[in-house]
């Protein structure tokens, strides 16, 4: 018989977290590694109905770099974003100040 290699069920998972949350990490993650001031970059999350507004704020020094030539970086952004909040079945908006 295999054994249970996880958790019980009765625990809970400490990895578990709202898909704002993850969506904010993931936004995160991609500004930080895109900016040339990455502890400048902020993500706020505001909640309304079944939509998601992630307000991204950066370094005055690394907009360029984040909205990209023709805002292709940031529509890249966009669409990864719209991928994880279809999955959460909601839409997702992501601002850039």
């Amino acid at each position: 018989m295999p054994e249970n290699l996880g958790s019980s069920p009765n625990e809970t998972n400490d990895l578990e977290e709202s898909p704002s949350e993850a969506m904010a990490e993931m936004v995160e993650f991609i500004a930080k590694a895109i900016a040339s001031n990455p502890e400048s970059v902020k993500v706020k999350v505001e909640k309304e109905d079944r939509q998601v507004t992630l307000y991204l704020s950066v370094h005055e020094d690394d907009k360029g770099k984040v909205i990209g030539r023709n805002g292709r970086v940031a529509q890249s952004i966009r669409s990864l974003l719209r991928v994880s909040a279809v999955k959460a079945d909601t839409r997702a908006v992501l601002e850039i100040e």
